[in-house]
């Protein structure tokens, strides 16, 4: 309610020393003062809460419908529900876990590496801000938004599965997932006292503003391991899997372009200059992205593709996330220009050469792309933008090669290593379990069949029609 303080606002407030002393109480300088104080912080307060819960809609908008229709425009016909299913269901699976305890693990006090119990089943998180991970909003808040990026990172490692993994054996795998992957490293680099958290006491200050590590390179290199283990799809490379629905998964990537300002200026934590400037890095590092895969690719096969452009739009999101809140604009779409243009030889030269099977590319753009925009924000980080990168003794941190300061870069390559191996180790450990419990992958018949008959009992689309 105090978002704007009108000429009618301002006017009340003015003559409240007038009514005082009416009534004959004339109140003090610092007692003026002091009401005044409180008005601005409860409408600090309420606009900064307004942004963060209006940003955690915007991040679950990115899982459902953004990627759930992203992903089945990729698909064949008989497996769109099936893939739909993969987002929509983890909205429902990951909230649980992040009541009970996930919330806990990933911000609660614990050691290095993991958070401890103390917020478990949502104890001691309620209306009172926790001032180490927003001052100025609910702790509920936070919560909250933080759910966001828990529902959607295993979301996006179903890219490559799709079309051949159990129902049964992607839930187990995912809670499983969270607890041994997710859940660690979101603590160690977002959570107080995290080995790689740049603000909250790390050992290893890491530039990771909404997830470069966190989200994408642990999504995407998770993904990697699943295809590996999980084998090509039946005919694959003998017969023709192209997209069923292009216009759908155009739709999907324009939402996920839309939720994506919610992902990166919604990690300012605040509606403030920072979140500005997020937005304005993200916007424009996606802008050139989409140009950078669409001319290499023009180049390469004569003409650009729709799904090439969506495709380079999701790279230049993924790779600026690590980096929104720490560069400016022209070196954002440096960032992402490159990343169209790394990522489309990832998932065109490098996939072909090795002949894996990521179904829709989640390595090729997640992990190939989070991992170049963690790297890069070592390089381009700046005091310019962020000048608040202090560490727990008050020390100004190195920002990056911008300001003279190379150890970023290395910071930023244990960051990005510590995060692949905990996702190729867990990944794989994760499926052994999952095959020896329930066999993860459908039978040829199942995937002849489609996943939507075999897995769920109903059709996307009424193939008689």
């Amino acid at each position: 309610m105090f978002g704007y303080m009108g000429p009618r606002c301002s006017l009340l407030l003015l003559s409240l020393p007038v009514l005082a002393f009416a009534q004959g109480a004339v109140p003090t300088i610092d007692t003026r003062l002091a009401t005044l104080e409180a008005a601005v912080k409860s409408a600090q307060s309420a606009g900064d809460n307004a942004w963060m819960l209006t940003s955690a809609a915007l991040v679950l908008m990115m899982t459902g419908p953004g990627l759930a229709l992203f992903y089945a425009g990729l698909v064949r016909r008989k497996n769109v529900l099936g893939t739909m299913m993969h987002s929509f269901i983890l909205m429902a699976v990951i909230s649980v876990l992040w009541a009970i305890v996930g919330y806990s693990l990933a911000f609660g006090e614990g050691s290095a590496f993991i958070g401890d119990l103390r917020y478990a089943f949502l104890n001691g998180v309620g209306s009172a801000p926790n001032a180490d991970y927003g001052a100025t909003v609910p702790h509920q808040t936070y919560m909250i938004y933080q759910l966001m990026f828990a529902i959607i990172t295993p979301a996006l490692i179903s890219g490559a599965f799709a079309e051949r993994m159990k129902f049964s054996a992607m839930l187990l795998f995912t809670i499983l997932w969270a607890f041994l992957v997710y859940f660690p490293l979101a603590h160690m680099v977002w959570g107080k006292g995290g080995l790689l958290n740049a603000f909250l006491g790390g050992k290893i200050p890491c530039f990771d503003f909404a997830g470069g590590t966190v989200v994408h390179i642990s999504s995407g290199v998770s993904a990697l391991v699943c295809a590996l283990y999980l084998g090509r799809r039946k005919g694959y490379l003998a017969e023709p899997m192209k997209p069923h629905n292009v216009v759908i998964s155009v739709i999907g990537a324009c939402l996920l372009w839309v939720g994506w300002f919610g992902f990166n200026a919604g990690s300012a934590v605040a509606a403030s200059g920072l979140a500005t400037s997020a937005f304005i890095a993200t916007h424009f590092a996606t802008a050139a992205a989409v140009l950078g895969w669409m001319f290499v690719e023009w180049v390469r096969n004569g003409k650009p593709s729709v799904l090439g452009a969506i495709s380079g739009a999701v790279a230049g999101l993924v790779a600026i996330t690590p980096a929104s809140g720490f560069v400016k604009p022209f070196p954002a779409m440096l960032i992402g220009f490159a990343a169209g243009v790394m990522c489309f030889f990832m998932v065109t030269v490098v996939k072909s050469k090795f002949g894996y099977d990521d179904s829709l590319d989640a390595f090729g753009v997640h992990g190939a792309g989070g991992t170049l925009g963690a790297l890069l924000t070592g390089v381009f980080a700046t005091s310019a933008v962020n000048d608040g990168l202090k560490d727990a003794s008050g020390k100004v941190l190195g920002l990056g090669l911008v300001d003279g300061h190379p150890g970023q870069v290395l910071n930023q390559f244990i960051a990005v290593a510590i995060s692949w191996g905990m996702a190729i180790v867990g990944t794989l450990i994760i499926l052994k379990i999952c095959d020896a419990v329930l066999g993860v992958r459908v039978s040829p018949d199942q995937e002849l069949e489609g996943l939507d008959v075999s897995m769920h009992g109903e059709e996307g689309y009424n193939f008689e029609s």
